[in-house]
């Protein structure tokens, strides 16, 4: 009768456990998986059947193996840890972030023969705090920009007409060729200027197919490069349209794709890649789908100096560059109310567009 019971309460307990919405897995001595919830499976992307009995490191990779030290550390001195922003590389090649709360089971004697490791995914809370950041530095530097601009304009203006008007008055063309130094000097600091800015029109919003204009990104990267850079595709055909400008967007998309080719070199490989999100947060909106749009390259990476500074304007890595191409797209992918993000090391950058394809729910 006390068996019946005692196993009536491991399927009572097992179902609280499997019901739990935050990702439960315990591992042994050995540091093998004896148990996952369903929460945990969701969040790593992987089966229970396919990592119980098998050591941990199988499934979770993190640098310094600093969870399985955690483990260890916890069954020898019985006392819980937590450990946050931890960095798991799972098996599908993808990444998440964790806050780990490891916790000792007893067993008969009172020892420590098992942990309890709680996984919370932060990825989410980051992203938001990373999006802020974004849209605030992007406004920022738009009203920076602006008013720059309009202290630099006028005296620009100036200049042209007096050296115009002295042009006029020389009768000497060897003379007249410095006046025209200034006033092309003049006119190109103008167009510098009108570059930081970006666009000042509206968006003119039309129906859109992503793809359309990633293939025509291709076709002009192509045509400038010729052989000299790989272009992969991968395609969700089941994106939607969606209402934005359709030249912003090209250029905006341009922009990065030919800093990707730059970063990679003559063997330079880029990979555009397109997903749809369901249920979205961008800007604080909810958003029912939202288009993803990767652009990976195998460079050097950003230098840690430059990644919180890209999209500014002026910010570049190249020395012959302008530093106007990404804040530019970000300004343009904001108008269709998308955001740009980037995550980068050595042999891989990846810079996402997000774009919403339907109104916010």
């Amino acid at each position: 009768m006390m068996n019946s019971r005692n196993e009536d309460y491991s399927v009572f307990a097992n179902r609280i456990l499997s019901s739990q919405i935050t990702s439960l897995i315990v591992f042994d001595h050995k540091l093998n998986i004896v148990y996952m919830n369903t929460a945990a499976e969701m969040l790593l992307s992987t089966s229970a059947r396919m990592f119980i009995g098998h050591p941990a490191d199988q499934l979770l990779h993190c640098p310094n193996d600093i969870l399985e030290q955690r483990i260890v550390s916890v069954i020898k001195s019985g006392q819980p840890v937590t450990e946050r922003g931890i960095e798991l590389s799972l098996p599908d090649s993808h990444s998440t972030v964790v806050d780990c709360t490891l916790v000792p089971l007893e067993v008969e004697g009172g020892a420590s023969d098992q942990v309890l490791a709680e996984l919370r995914p932060i990825d989410q809370q980051l992203r938001l705090s990373r999006e802020e950041q974004l849209i605030s530095q992007n406004l920022a530097t738009r009203e920076l920009i602006r008013g720059l601009a309009h202290e630099i304009k006028n005296p620009l203006g100036g200049m042209r007409g007096a050296a115009q008007l002295l042009a006029m008055e020389l009768n000497d063309d060897s003379l007249n060729e410095y006046t025209q130094v200034i006033i092309d000097e003049v006119d190109r600091l103008k167009s510098l200027v009108d570059q930081m800015l970006g666009s000042r029109h509206k968006p003119v919003t039309q129906a859109t197919n992503i793809h359309n204009i990633l293939e025509r990104v291709c076709k002009i990267v192509e045509a400038e490069m010729g052989q000299e850079v790989i272009l992969e595709r991968d395609y969700d055909p089941s994106i939607p349209e969606l209402m934005g400008d359709a030249d912003q967007l090209l250029q905006a998309i341009l922009n990065i794709v030919q800093n990707a080719v730059e970063a990679g070199g003559e063997k330079g490989h880029i990979l555009l890649q397109t997903r749809v999100l369901r249920q979205f947060t961008l800007a604080n909106i909810r958003y029912r789908l939202v288009a993803k749009i990767n652009i990976v390259d195998n460079g050097p990476g950003i230098p840690d100096a430059l990644k919180n500074s890209v999209f500014y304007p002026m910010v570049s890595g190249k020395s012959e560059g302008t530093g106007l191409g990404l804040s530019i797209a970000q300004s343009m992918i904001n108008r269709h109310g998308g955001l740009i993000e980037f995550s980068s090391k050595p042999g891989k950058t990846v810079f996402t567009i997000y774009l919403p394809l339907e109104q916010q729910a």
